[in-house]
């Protein structure tokens, strides 16, 4: 799920199992248009605790995931689970695969056309790559509730962006200048409640961005409390970018 090529992402994968299961529930659709077959070898770019990625190899795929966060691979492992430490943009591979495999973690990764040339390379040709990321517009409303209560107390956010949210014409030119071909996406709009509530999403999911600001562990949960209530709902407004190519 997550890869750490800014400082503005942080996990603690027990934190993100309880607050964050939503994110593998809602990948099921993406994994379905996968649709991993027996025997298979399918790379799974940011498996994250390898909840989506237990499930490919409960379909009787041969898949390795990768992630850039400790916490999260130390839990992937637990399941049993092929999982290695490296970055989306510096695959290294001996093997090729048939196909590749990522949920939310895209958007994470701002050396966007090293990734896309890494995926490429990664996979056998005519191999497929189909996944979910955050789209255009994804969490403006929450982001913009964050960045000015963090004002409104003090601290200045992060000057320079934290994650890579791109309209389907931007994200196709990327994958397309990577070799790849019949690249479709699609912005879905996924209006989300959190289950935990407002302040918990800003404590797991934004805890590298209030590092960055400088925020003291203390102050925390004051500044999610703060986002919440000018949130005013429990509805995180996502917009998803669902997404099929292949290697020629």
């Amino acid at each position: 799920m997550t890869n750490i090529l800014t400082s503005t992402s942080r996990w603690n994968a027990a934190d993100y199992a309880r607050v964050g299961g939503f994110v593998p529930q809602l990948g099921q659709a993406a994994l379905d248009l996968l649709d991993p077959q027996p025997g298979e070898a399918i790379l799974d770019v940011g498996c994250g605790d390898g909840t989506l990625t237990l499930t490919i190899k409960e379909r009787g795929a041969e898949v390795v995931g990768i992630d850039n966060d400790l916490s999260m691979l130390a839990a992937a492992k637990g399941r049993g689970l092929d999982a290695r430490l490296m970055d989306a943009a510096d695959l290294r591979f001996s093997e090729a695969f048939d196909a590749a495999f990522s949920n939310a973690t895209l958007h994470w990764v701002l050396d966007k056309e090293r990734a896309a040339r890494a995926i490429w390379f990664a996979l056998k040709s005519g191999g497929r790559f189909v996944g979910e990321m955050g789209g255009a517009g994804n969490l403006a409303a929450l982001r913009r509730h964050l960045d000015d209560e963090l004002v409104a107390r003090g601290f200045g956010p992060p000057t320079y962006a934290a994650n890579w949210y791109p309209t389907p014409e931007e994200f196709a030119a990327i994958y397309e200048a990577a070799g790849f071909r019949g690249v479709e996406a699609e912005l879905i709009e996924r209006a989300t409640e959190l289950d935990h509530g407002v302040e918990a999403w800003v404590l797991t999911f934004r805890a590298g961005w209030l590092d960055r600001a400088g925020v003291p562990e203390a102050d925390r949960p004051a500044i999610a409390e703060g986002v919440a209530r000018r949130h005013g709902s429990n509805i995180a407004d996502y917009v998803r970018l669902r997404f099929t190519m292949r290697k020629p």
